[in-house]
């Protein structure tokens, strides 16, 4: 795709045609490392059905389960308000955006009375980086990252929680259909804004080869050109609890990763299953978080925690 531009912040339901899985999705990561807790707030809308789904996830190292972490709501169908405006809107799923700079900065609000509020500001560290090879889960979408600062508190259960983090947003649209999940590995890490990475696998493959990702080494950014990410599961549970990502950038550069899971949320997403893990990083030697979204059809999941085939 074309580089990310300012009006990339609103909406793009006059591209969308009319087939009603037509999508367009907002995502924010947060972090809390030192209480192993991590955070989103994801925002999915279908403008040809006139529905808004997500809401937000908090989860520790507790659990996995999304009925006993902390804080889980994912709704699937609540209406969408007419004229949305994405730089200035509170959604019906309890998320609420406000674009304070095009492209840059973010006010994400989040209000479920009694349980979780947020009051958080995202500040990008980078230009958001387009999707640029296919051949990942994405498909067919327009999609694009973009690691930022996030500051602010969430109030849990009562509990005031100051958030000061490095963590990634993205936001995609185009056709997202519930039927044909695909499986895929989706792994940020970030240490500073000059030290970070993104890698997203290959689709239905079981190698770990590279589909698409960057890498920001020294402050200078480059696509991954080729790579691989090997993990070590717990055999009682099946979850990541070790990551060794190996990879070469555009400019020739050496992307080496290891992470080890400190807590995650296991995520059922229609006809998918995302086992998300809040990760410790060292990459290329230096200290971060991210995450590791482990996704696998939910029929393919079943056979290897039944079979041991993966």
């Amino acid at each position: 795709m074309s580089e990310i531009k300012a009006s990339d912040d609103q909406f793009h339901f006059a591209q969308m045609g009319e087939r009603w899985w037509m999508t367009e999705t907002a995502w924010f990561s947060f972090c809390v490392p030192e209480r192993k807790l991590g955070g989103w707030f994801y925002t999915m809308v279908r403008p040809n059905i006139g529905t808004v789904a997500g809401g937000a996830w908090v989860w520790d190292d507790s659990t996995i389960l999304p009925w006993e972490v902390p804080y889980s709501s994912n709704l699937t169908a609540m209406p969408l308000q007419d004229d949305p405006d994405l730089n200035d809107a509170t959604f019906r799923n309890g998320v609420s955006l406000r674009t304070i700079m095009p492209l840059s900065s973010y006010e994400i609000g989040y209000e479920d009375a009694g349980l979780l509020q947020a009051e958080l500001r995202f500040d990008a560290v980078m230009p958001p980086r387009p999707l640029r090879k296919p051949g990942s889960a994405f498909g067919d979408l327009t999609h694009f990252d973009q690691f930022g600062r996030v500051h602010g508190t969430i109030t849990l259960h009562g509990e005031e929680i100051a958030v000061d983090c490095l963590a990634m947003r993205d936001r995609s649209w185009g056709p997202r259909p519930e039927h044909r999940p695909r499986k895929s590995a989706y792994v940020s890490g970030i240490a500073s804004p000059d030290d970070c990475f993104l890698f997203v696998t290959k689709a239905n493959e079981l190698s770990g080869e590279l589909a698409y990702g960057f890498m920001i080494r020294d402050g200078m950014i480059g696509d991954l050109a080729s790579g691989t990410r090997r993990v070590e599961r717990d055999p009682s549970t099946g979850l990541v609890e070790r990551i060794f990502i190996e990879a070469v950038d555009e400019h020739g550069r050496a992307l080496e990763a290891s992470g080890v899971r400190l807590s995650g949320i296991t995520l059922i997403r229609h006809s998918f299953i995302d086992q998300n893990g809040l990760m410790e990083w060292s990459i290329n030697g230096k200290t971060g978080h991210g995450e590791d979204q482990d996704m696998w059809p939910v029929h393919e999941w079943s056979r290897y925690r039944r079979e041991g085939v993966e």
